[in-house]
């Protein structure tokens, strides 16, 4: 009954944060009148409130923590830094760069625009670990943290340039990008991302035990029958891919890749596989109730969700900067 007791609770805060989103808002609705417009009852108000609108925003937010928490942590496994994550290592920076292109070239398909976020996170992490590698620390801790400051700059700067010469429509996408928001989830964007979780989280899942053998040491990988230097990349891959899906839908959300992995190490203790379903289901939990928060903390206006995560996940990051082993 311990050992169930942690993923109990996380189940738990998955279930309370996304029936809370249903409930939750600028109209609020009584749980009771969220479950029968869930079957098809009520009045049309709240059926189109709780079946158009908020549903898939917030199938959309568990599915956006879910693939960040996940990427978070088999970022940190295959680093074995415990401050990496997509936002801080210029990966969000780099997908957004890609997808802020992709809608500045008249691009509407949101595979098209995942694909060249994807391409933009790929570049970005690859620019990462060379700037490491060329200041002869890609293991340090703060090396790494430099270098990912550098590309989301370099990002930032980019997207700026797009800005400037771009369309009104196309300025309101990049800036909508750069906030983060599942204010205009769809249907499609989940199906996306859900798609995209499935797939590359499947394929980390099924790898798992290969991040534990990386965080042994190269040497004792390669002992160990296991190619490190491809085991890694194949990492990166994913974790990008995870990390790039949720900005092509619901733009930055930084941090919650950074936090989520700590939680769930404390939790389940240090392996990878448990560590990547409970850093799922926490992450999942953490932004939907982030996208509550931006919900009612200024009704009926509405604040980024990137902005909520960003005040959590700063203080966090701080304290773990002085901290980091």
């Amino acid at each position: 009954m311990r050992r169930a007791a942690p993923w109990l609770w996380l189940l738990v805060a998955v279930v309370v944060a996304g029936a809370a989103g249903l409930a939750a808002g600028a109209v609020p609705i009584a749980p009771r009148d969220v479950w029968r417009a869930l079957l098809g009852e009520g009045d049309a108000t709240t059926l189109a409130i709780v079946r158009a609108v908020r549903l898939p925003r917030v199938a959309l937010s568990l599915c956006v923590g879910a693939a960040l928490g996940m990427s978070g942590a088999t970022l940190q496994g295959v680093l074995r830094n415990p401050l990496a994550e997509p936002y801080l290592l210029g990966v969000s920076g780099g997908a957004a760069v890609g997808a802020v292109l992709a809608v500045a070239a008249g691009i509407a398909s949101a595979t098209s625009i995942a694909a060249a976020a994807f391409a933009g996170a790929i570049l970005a992490v690859a620019g990462v670990l060379s700037l490491a590698r060329a200041a002869g620390g890609r293991g340090d801790t703060r090396i790494l943290l430099m270098a990912g400051v550098v590309v989301g700059a370099f990002a930032n700067a980019a997207i700026m340039v797009v800005m400037a010469t771009a369309s009104p429509d196309t300025t309101r996408n990049a800036l909508w990008w750069m906030m983060g928001s599942v204010a205009a989830a769809r249907w499609r964007d989940v199906l996306l991302l859900g798609g995209v979780l499935v797939v590359a989280g499947g394929a980390v899942l099924h790898r798992a035990r290969d991040l534990d053998v990386l965080a042994l040491g190269a040497d004792t990988a390669v002992s160990l029958g296991v190619d490190a230097d491809r085991a890694a990349m194949r990492f990166f891959m994913l974790a990008s891919l995870l990390a790039a899906a949720t900005v092509a839908t619901a733009g930055l959300v930084g941090f919650v890749g950074l936090m989520i992995p700590h939680l769930a190490r404390s939790l389940t203790g240090g392996r990878a596989r448990p560590v990547l379903v409970a850093s799922m289901l926490a992450g999942a939990a953490l932004v939907a109730a982030a996208d509550i928060a931006a919900r009612i903390a200024r009704a009926p206006a509405e604040l980024p969700l990137g902005a909520i995560t960003a005040i959590v996940g700063v203080p966090f990051f701080l304290a773990r900067l002085r901290r980091p082993a």
